[in-house]
């Protein structure tokens, strides 16, 4: 290992440390571990020498961070929340947002040019050249502001702008800058017109990164299915567009250097300077110069490099979940896949032939698909909440393919300037492979058990103990890999069997899901199952929430979604929910919007009370008596079990509480969920004391504009006793009777 590996691990972990460590304390138990690791690197005199070059990058490290922060972000950190005068060049194309446009581009404030991110309130077309002039009020990104968010600080972009009043357009001359921008718009153009339009928006998240296009479906599919990094440019991507350049220059270094070197900046230009495609880039940059300079090419080396130069311009980028995981992949492909490779081949038993050619060549892709997954599988468990058992067959499944397709969507584009004829031929064979990739990817996720999710706290526990019987198994002296798989089988079974079997413990089981602010409840009773509302801050991540606390106990059908409101808090993931959970019945308001059904969900319109018995247990849904606005005609959900009772009120206010207890029998519950979110003119005292619930809810989520939980609400809760539970504190709620 070279010096530069341990200057990079403790310049990454001071990174890292001041990132997420506030106290001195933590970052100094976190650089102690950093140095233990140094030590224990390799079995090997030279410790000391490892600890001390550990020691001056962890030095750097802070030191540069610092100096960051200070130099560049300090002088706009007074801006978070103000007001500003503001003069923005656009530096990409806009795009359409669910709330009007948003637009990429630089700005220029206390002597310094930020990246921007501007959100305008209406619908317009802007394109790299564009000036954007007004009074906007700023954010930041970093934990400075109000509302920091590694998805943009670990772009380099620390800046966000919102319109506050009209704003100024015009038009600047475009420079060699915009160029990336142009031929990526070009480049859709070229696939849109040129693959068939099914497989477009696979084509352009391949080729480019897009993801925009994908449907919610194909995304759950790859992503379940465990191949969704092929939709994330990374060193895959470069890897084929290299052997592409390498191909064309007939692998002459000289050549290869003289044209791939510019065209791989130019492709991570295109692609957005994304932590993965730079890394991958540097890396190629430094192999390529190795070839010139006949020099042996070292990995570990070449990754550090690109590690501390990505670390250098931006110490943020270490946030980025792209970039950890670009790292952690290659680190792990780095570290494991030829020692897998080895023992794989060890227990071949022919030594020559081709099915002995073959054998090695399906053993080093499971070597490389393996490795690489050592380190990320955690990070995917805590940002996804998810960790696919499938992923290493997809990948042998498809990966072949996905070099063909990159390679067909590169040939279209330039042959597009040639031949449209041949272009669309050529779209139209990689449209066939781009189906049978997504038929793959569908077909792996639709098996049972395909992932395991981290919302059950026995699948944490059991990919706990899988890591830690892992670091058992390299440091034992005699490795016995079957030993080892059939105890992370057994422990798996174990935690799906707990996982199944301890919601069925209870006769009533309710969750109020964390979703933000919004609303989504599950009720389970005696195998019965049903969801109150599917709703919050993102309609995608509220159905993911709600469809993987069922499918991390086993449920991939319930009995029924009923939801009190079609607004978008209440019902908004509701499409996405049902598209991934089967469901007996979907009841709606008489004042419900167009919402896309499958055919085996029948659905109910509520225009009159309805009450669903169920053995022991009841459902009743009450409908709005009089009328007004979308709120008071929300739908109330009562249910009642023999330990417990349940009132769903929507969004009522005190008004629509009150026509509810004089319109309708409403028992003492055990639970209520309070209405609007906590607002001050719902859960009105009148139905405190009709219904004198023990506990009462609050699906809130943090930071909300509305101020909402109310503090009158939570007086009015205390003064009639009830225990208060908040999504925005608690995260989900359960409650079991």
């Amino acid at each position: 290992m070279r010096r530069i590996v341990y200057a990079a691990l403790g310049f990454s972990a001071a990174c890292g440390l001041s990132l997420y460590l506030n106290s001195w304390f933590a970052r100094l138990i976190g650089i102690g571990a950093v140095f233990l690791l140094s030590a224990l690197a390799e079995r090997k005199p030279g410790v000391l020498r490892r600890i001390f070059v550990a020691f001056i990058g962890c030095t750097l490290g802070f030191i540069w961070f610092h100096a960051y922060t200070q130099r560049y972000l300090k002088p706009v950190e007074t801006l978070d929340g103000e007001i500003t005068q503001c003069t923005i060049r656009a530096s990409d194309f806009s795009r359409e947002t669910a709330y009007g446009t948003a637009v990429d581009g630089v700005v220029s404030l206390n002597g310094n040019d930020y990246r921007i991110t501007v959100y305008l309130k209406e619908t317009e077309s802007f394109v790299p050249g564009d000036t954007i002039s007004g009074r906007f009020r700023l954010r930041i990104t970093t934990d400075a502001g109000d509302n920091p968010s590694s998805y943009y600080h670990g772009r380099g972009v620390f800046l966000l702008a919102y319109q506050t009043e009209s704003y100024a357009r015009s038009v600047t001359p475009q420079t060699w800058k915009d160029i990336p921008a142009n031929l990526r718009y070009r480049i859709k153009q070229i696939l849109q017109e040129y693959v068939p339009g099914d497989s477009v928006p696979f084509a352009k998240a391949l080729l480019l990164g897009d993801t925009s296009d994908l449907s919610y479906q194909t995304d759950t599919d790859l992503k379940v299915s465990g191949i969704r990094h092929v939709v994330a440019v990374s060193g895959l991507h470069i890897s084929i567009f290299f052997a592409i350049i390498s191909a064309v220059t007939f692998r002459k270094r000289f050549l290869t250097a003289l044209f791939g070197v510019p065209l791989l900046i130019l492709f991570a230009a295109v692609a957005g300077f994304t932590p993965s495609v730079t890394r991958a880039c540097i890396m190629c940059a430094l192999m390529l110069a190795a070839q010139l300079l006949n020099r042996e090419y070292d990995g570990a080396s070449a990754l550090s490099v690109a590690v501390l130069t990505m670390l250098v311009c931006n110490p943020y980028c270490f946030s980025s979940v792209s970039f950890q995981l670009s790292v952690a992949s290659v680190a792990g492909i780095l570290l494991f896949t030829p020692g897998i490779l080895n023992a794989m081949i060890a227990r071949l038993a022919e030594k020559k032939g081709k099915r002995y050619s073959f054998l090695r060549k399906l053993a080093a892709a499971v070597s490389v698909t393996v490795g690489a997954q050592v380190f990320t599988i955690p990070l995917c468990a805590w940002y996804f909440g998810m960790v696919s058992l499938v992923g290493v067959v997809t990948n042998l499944l498809v990966l072949w393919v996905i070099s063909l397709i990159f390679c067909m969507l590169t040939v279209i584009c330039l042959l597009a300037l040639i031949s449209s004829t041949l272009a669309r031929m050529i779209g139209m064979v990689a449209a066939f492979l781009i189906r049978y990739v997504l038929l793959a990817a569908k077909i792996m996720a639709s098996f049972p058990l395909a992932a395991v999710y981290m919302v059950s706290p026995y699948i944490t526990a059991w990919l706990i103990f899988l890591y830690g019987l892992l670091i058992l198994f390299l440091v034992s002296g005699k490795r016995i890999p079957k030993t080892f798989f059939c105890c992370a089988i057994l422990s798996l079974c174990i935690a799906l069997l707990a996982s199944w079997l301890e919601p069925k413990t209870s006769d009533v089981r309710i969750s109020v899901l964390d979703v933000g602010q919004g609303q989504c409840v599950l009720i389970q009773s005696k195998g019965r199952t049903y969801v109150v509302d599917c709703g919050g801050d993102s309609d995608r991540r509220t159905a993911d929430i709600a469809a993987e606390a069922l499918m991390s106990q086993g449920y991939s059908r319930i009995d029924g979604l009923i939801l009190t409101h079609t607004d978008k808090d209440h019902a908004g993931g509701a499409e996405y929910f049902l598209s991934r959970i089967h469901t007996d019945f979907l009841i709606l308001p008489d004042t419900h919007a167009a919402i896309s059904v499958p055919d085996n969900t029948r659905t109910v319109i509520a225009e009159r009370d309805l009450h669903i018995t169920d053995g022991d247990s009841e459902i009743s849904v009450f409908v709005p008596v009089y009328h007004g606005s979308d709120n008071e005609m929300s739908l109330c959900v009562l249910f009642q079990a023999k330990k417990c009772g349940i009132l769903i009120t929507g969004d009522r206010n005190a008004f629509g509480e009150r026509s509810l207890l004089r319109h309708a029998e409403i028992p003492d519950v055990d639970v209520l969920i309070a209405g609007h979110h906590g607002a001050k003119s719902s859960t009105c005292e009148e139905l405190l004391a009709a219904v004198k619930p023990e506990i009462v809810c609050i699906s809130v989520g943090k930071d909300n504009p509305y101020g909402h939980p109310n503090s009158e609400l939570l007086e009015r809760l205390s003064d009639f006793g009830c225990a208060v539970y908040r999504t925005d504190q608690q995260g989900t709620i359960t409650i079991r009777r």
